[in-house]
């Protein structure tokens, strides 16, 4: 398992030494211990996995024995083992880090980073989207490590950067909120006490004029960011491949 810092195991030997009361050695211990739980018990996941010690506790299958023994639900299980594997190959300075001195960043956004650095560096392979510059990855990284911004805020921040809509989104989403003005407007137009047969016949036939042109104007651009959209899936499959089997790669050969 990962210990604390050198400073915070240097600062609880001193405590003890002189001897602190032990309410402030507790509470200094179990605070080291909450700021990194997920840090270690994502460690504990990664040497299970790699171990397959769950065999010999009757178990055939990781997942099965993270869902019946630790409750834990595959994704959380599979997001959690590779955020703690973005560390190793990414950042391992932060597996040394003590949780209170230097926080450690959630797995939510340590899991965005990780796919983040995964989608810039298939990008480029691709050659056929923008590709976040240098600066823009460093700017990730500090927001991650040593802002400790949580997975919203990243989201908020740089998914225009590493997850930029397909070219056209924004187009559709303006069209699709003026169909949904008029298909409103058209609605509440026979409750408008007062309102005339005629002038409610003249702006429905107005509105139904202008949603058809809404809709042929959509669907050209609708076809090319479904198609645009398929690709990116298609990517993200690969980069998820690759990652799993990175991930396959440190799991000891099953032994009959």
């Amino acid at each position: 398992m990962s210990k604390g810092s050198d400073k915070i195991d240097a600062l609880i030997a001193e405590l003890e030494e002189s001897g602190a009361d032990p309410a402030r050695l507790t509470a200094l211990r179990c605070t080291q211990q909450f700021k990194r739980s997920w840090l270690e018990l994502a460690e504990a996941l990664v040497d299970m996995r790699t171990s397959a010690a769950y065999e010999a506790w009757g178990y055939d299958d990781f997942h099965t024995y993270c869902a019946t023994e630790l409750h834990l639900r595959r994704a959380t299980v599979d997001k959690l083992t590779v955020s703690f594997s973005t560390l190793q190959r990414l950042a391992p300075q932060v597996l040394k880090w003590d949780g209170i001195q230097r926080e450690v960043p959630s797995y939510q956004a340590v899991d965005y980073f990780g796919k983040a650095m995964d989608r810039a560096k298939e990008a480029r392979a691709a050659n056929d989207r923008p590709t976040p510059e240098r600066e823009q990855i460093k700017e990730l990284r500090t927001a991650v490590f040593d802002e400790g911004q949580s997975v919203g805020e990243l989201r908020r921040r740089f998914d225009p950067v590493f997850r930029p809509k397909p070219k056209g989104a924004e187009d559709l989403e303006i069209i699709g909120k003026a169909k949904g003005a008029a298909n409103k407007l058209i609605a509440a137009l026979p409750d408008v006490p007062g309102l005339t047969d005629r002038c409610t016949t003249a702006v429905e036939k107005a509105l139904g004029a202008l949603r058809t042109e809404l809709e042929e104007l959509e669907a050209p651009i609708r076809e090319k960011v479904d198609a645009s959209r398929k690709k990116t899936s298609a990517s993200k499959r690969a980069v998820a491949k690759n990652a799993g089997a990175r991930e396959k790669k440190k799991a000891p050969p099953r032994t009959g």
